[in-house]
């Protein structure tokens, strides 16, 4: 029985349907789980709702069939193509739970309507709680505003002219309005805003983000680790990521640039407890599709400063590497939801490049952390 809503923003993109024909797959038996680490015994428990418990919906700007949008995915050998046309009746149903984002005349107009639109299908599912994730495209960092410090400030302004909130954040407004837990797999604003953490606390929501770690930030989060422990000093640590599908193009903009990049350092100066040189350059190659390559060049100094270099290089398809993890996040947020937890789920940094709060920003304490939250929830009576 279906129980748990996942609404997804920016549905009809890679991310989404990859998540959704993933889903619908492994439900009927068609594959193994692989990715996903909900699947892992560790991870086992009562608590997290199944995948056959998830039914999807959500939002997009763009009006692409999710049919059409699995067969360019199979074309690019992203989805395999047996998977894909056997989920094809499932497939479709998912397609009749998606809507245009709504517009009205204030942002706090559109908020409602994105409210009602997630009730809806709460409430024609019969679904015990709604997950909103944002999979959609990165927004540039936004420019601060009074009225993101507090939430009766916030509230005035968005029902004045003014564009006050990015849409990660709006969605976010929305989501905690309508009782509902966020997760921003982006490394957009969403709800990292200290009125949006109030709206939260008033209504009981949990929240999560922000930018999935699927690629050269998770082999750093591994590697950064040996170092430190080793008490090697690591002088520079640069990185070259080429992308290409529609993230790689929106990351095209520079200030989208600047955002995503920023997220991909910041577990270096965390785990090394300094920041070493060098930085992170993404760079977008239309050629490659869905897939990304990534480069890495570190130097570091050991033993009586005898100068050393390690060099690393990182090929995966970024929608078959993200995908499972929106499923776990999902099946763990609402998880979290049901047990009462509320606020910032900093236990799950486990899944993010940036994690919300003051969290460790090594995998193997990460999985600790995520461990002992799986095993510190209670299923619903």
């Amino acid at each position: 029985m279906e129980t748990t809503g996942v609404w997804l923003i920016g549905a009809r993109g890679s991310v989404a349907v990859t998540s959704v024909v993933g889903a619908l797959t492994l439900r009927a038996g068609l594959a193994e789980p692989l990715g996903c680490v909900t699947e892992l015994p560790e991870l086992s428990s009562p608590a997290v709702p199944g995948l056959a418990d998830l039914t999807f919906g959500g939002h997009d700007v763009s009006d692409l069939t999710l049919d059409k949008k699995a067969e360019s995915l199979v074309a690019a050998g992203v989805l395999p193509s047996r998977a894909a046309e056997a989920v094809g009746a499932e497939l479709a149903a998912v397609q009749r739970e998606l809507r245009p984002v709504p517009e009205a005349g204030t942002q706090l107009g559109v908020a409602r309507l994105i409210a009602a639109d997630i009730d809806d299908f709460r409430r024609r599912r019969n679904l015990e709680r709604v997950v909103v994730i944002n999979v959609s495209s990165t927004e540039p960092a936004v420019a601060p505003h009074p009225a993101h410090q507090r939430l009766g400030l916030l509230d005035e302004a968005l029902a004045g002219p003014d564009r006050v909130l990015p849409p990660s954040s709006l969605y976010a407004y929305a989501a905690f309005t309508a009782d509902c837990s966020y997760v921003d797999f982006t490394p957009s604003t969403g709800a990292r805003l200290p009125a949006l953490a109030e709206l939260a606390a008033r209504h009981g929501s949990p929240y999560a983000g922000h930018d999935g770690k699927t690629g050269e930030t998770l082999v750093k989060s591994v590697l950064a680790p040996m170092f430190a422990m080793r008490h090697l000093r690591v002088r520079t640590w640069s990185g070259t990521n080429l992308l290409g599908g529609g993230d790689g193009a929106n990351l095209a903009d520079p200030d989208t640039n600047a955002a995503k990049a920023g997220s991909k350092q910041r577990v270096l100066a965390e785990t090394l407890g300094y920041q070493p040189q060098g930085s992170s350059h993404i760079e977008y190659v239309d050629d490659i599709g869905d897939f990304k390559t990534a480069w890495d060049l570190i130097t570091f100094s050991g033993f009586l400063g005898t100068p050393m270099r390690m060099e690393f290089s990182w090929h995966g398809c970024d929608s078959a590497l993200a995908a499972p993890l929106v499923l776990d996040l999902a099946r763990l947020t609402a998880a979290a939801h049901a047990a009462g937890r509320s606020g910032p789920l900093t236990d799950l940094a486990f899944f993010f490049k940036d994690p919300i709060g003051d969290v460790p920003h090594a995998l193997p304490d990460q999985w600790a952390a995520l461990v002992a939250f799986v095993r510190g929830l209670h299923a619903p009576s």
